[in-house]
């Protein structure tokens, strides 16, 4: 229990930060990518290496949005089949209460419960460990984007100062 919530803290963390440190271009319409894509340096190769590095980054970005889907889509069929897995379990466990004879019917809705809960609780388990999973793959590539713009503004600085050099001779 206290590894899964020291992962859900740290994906909320993850999450937390990485919204904060994402600017926002409205001139662009987009969100980190491209936020110096409607500014030129007057340097066609620093523009050239400005392009490529939104372009990168662009192109990361949405990769790691691919890994985050990719990842809460499977633990949502996970727990989906868990879920129905369970709930067969439970039907079939009630279905053998009434058809039980009325004699031995208290015998087994006592069983029933039994598998009523353990079944329940098989569900929940499993229900767990794939959120747990899917937490952990969602921070891997919450972190990777932020690396990666951490990575193209780092390009896009190198790009602007080699203009400014340029400029100055």
């Amino acid at each position: 229990m206290n590894k899964l919530i020291a992962t859900l803290v740290a994906g909320l963390f993850a999450t937390s930060v990485y919204a904060q440190t994402q600017p926002v271009s409205t001139a662009t319409g987009m969100s980190g990518a491209g936020t110096t894509a409607s500014s030129t340096t007057g340097n066609a190769d620093a523009d050239k290496d400005i392009a490529k590095a939104d372009q990168k980054e662009a192109k990361e970005l949405s990769k790691q949005d691919e890994k985050i889907h990719k990842a809460s889509a499977k633990a949502s069929e996970k727990k989906a089949d868990a879920q129905a897995k369970a709930d067969k379990k439970i039907a079939k466990a009630n279905e053998k209460v009434a058809d039980a004879d009325p004699e031995d019917r208290a015998k087994a809705a006592a069983k029933a419960e039994k598998k009523t809960a353990d079944a329940t609780y098989d569900a929940q388990k499993t229900m767990i460990k794939a959120d747990e999973k899917a937490q952990k793959k969602i921070v891997d590539a919450n972190a990777d984007k932020a690396k990666a713009q951490a990575k193209g503004s780092e390009k896009r600085a190198e790009a602007m100062a080699d203009a400014h050099k340029d400029a100055a001779k």
